[in-house]
């Protein structure tokens, strides 16, 4: 009997910001998913979180700590999920996790996490300070 890949993981934590297929189009020349694909579905998943905190339009302005430490296959259910972990004046850092879902396990395997910083901007792209967090915001995240 082969042993379950998926026994043992842990469990996703945050807000589930995004998910989606890792499809082959995706892929690098050794057929994993190429890892700026990723980056980027992760930076879209921050971008969600960012924007309902910011109440608007908000920029990325860098990323620290990438590390991959699985690969993504094709078929693989992609899921991005993100915690805040700071909030300035005008800026915010949010952390996010990238989780696998394959086709023969019915649990999670975590491939990366990193974290984004992102700040608020208004018309004309310039900085503008974050509104007050309420009750709204944090029901947004849940919806």
């Amino acid at each position: 009997m082969t042993a379950d890949p998926c026994l043992g993981a842990a469990t996703p934590e945050g807000f589930l910001a995004s998910r989606t297929t890792a499809m082959p189009a995706d892929t690098n020349p050794a057929g994993h998913i190429f890892g700026g694909w990723l980056m980027s579905q992760m930076d879209l998943a921050c971008g969600i979180h960012a924007g309902i905190r910011a109440q608007g339009t908000v920029a990325t302005v860098a990323v620290d700590g990438f590390k991959f430490l699985a690969p993504v296959h094709v078929g693989d259910e992609v899921s991005c999920y993100t915690t805040l972990i700071r909030t300035g004046r005008t800026s915010m850092s949010i952390k996010v996790e990238a989780w696998v879902r394959r086709a023969a396990c019915l649990g999670h395997i975590r491939v990366t996490s990193a974290i984004y910083h992102f700040v608020a901007v208004d018309e004309e792209y310039r900085p503008r300070p974050l509104p007050p967090e309420d009750e709204e915001m944090k029901l947004a995240l849940l919806a």
